[in-house]
């Protein structure tokens, strides 16, 4: 059975100095109750792949205000303070990848893909030390595709044999992140019985997925709210 009875149970596998991806884009499709579920278990010294690492007070910034957080690998940093204090006194080891490049090399990974050669970073800090080559007179960098211990992924709707369908936004890193995996938990809103979800609209099949946890209350937070005067 794939169902687990409650976060906590779906996270006992986590462990610490653990890889871990989590799927999201700022606060939008994130995992937000695996995330509590990570604070509250306290494991440290964790690997965190995400395109950000959240805001100070929720998301992934839960994890780093609890010191949980030993690197972060990600496109982009700045919404959080707590991350770049961290980062200028050298508590926190960063790797900060070009946004298209972290997506692909998810996909990658997640495709049993070792490596590729993309031309961005070329000429830059990024390059530095690298392996390039060209193509048809073009300079191109090699990126090795990403993988990690456990995937942490918020869907929409699931069925119990873990087939997932993410809700509009919410399709941003999370189906990459589902496949890259080597333990792929998914945090879903609604649960349904096989044959219940539309084949065709099935965006992460469920051979990928190991643990799936039942969430439907979902706070949702907004990352940063505009309103009219």
């Amino acid at each position: 059975m794939k169902i687990s009875a409650s976060v906590s149970q779906a996270l006992e596998v986590a462990r610490n100095d653990a890889s871990i991806m989590v799927g999201g884009f700022g606060l939008c499709g994130i995992p937000e109750q695996l995330i509590l579920g990570l604070r509250d278990k306290g494991v440290r010294g964790l690997t965190v792949i995400s395109n950000n690492c959240g805001v100070d007070d929720w998301g992934l910034g839960l994890l780093l205000n609890n010191r949980q957080i030993r690197k972060m690998i990600a496109s982009y940093v700045g919404e959080n303070k707590e991350f770049e204090r961290q980062y200028l006194s050298g508590e926190l080891e960063v790797e900060l990848i070009p946004q298209g490049t972290l997506a692909e090399r998810l996909r990658a990974g997640g495709a049993g893909i070792p490596a590729f050669y993309t031309p961005a970073g070329v000429g830059t800090p990024i390059a530095e030390g690298r392996e390039t080559r060209v193509f048809n007179g073009k300079e191109y960098l090699l990126e090795e595709g990403l993988v990690a211990d456990f995937a942490l992924v918020k869907a929409w709707k699931a069925d119990t044999s873990g087939n997932l369908v993410y809700r509009k936004t919410a399709r941003n890193f999370n189906p990459m992140i589902a496949a890259a995996g080597r333990i792929t938990i998914a945090e879903v809103e609604e649960l349904v019985e096989p044959g219940e979800l539309d084949p065709d609209q099935i965006h992460t099949p469920g051979i990928y997925v190991q643990r799936i946890v039942h969430c439907p209350q979902q706070e949702k937070r907004i990352e940063r709210r505009t309103v009219r005067v």
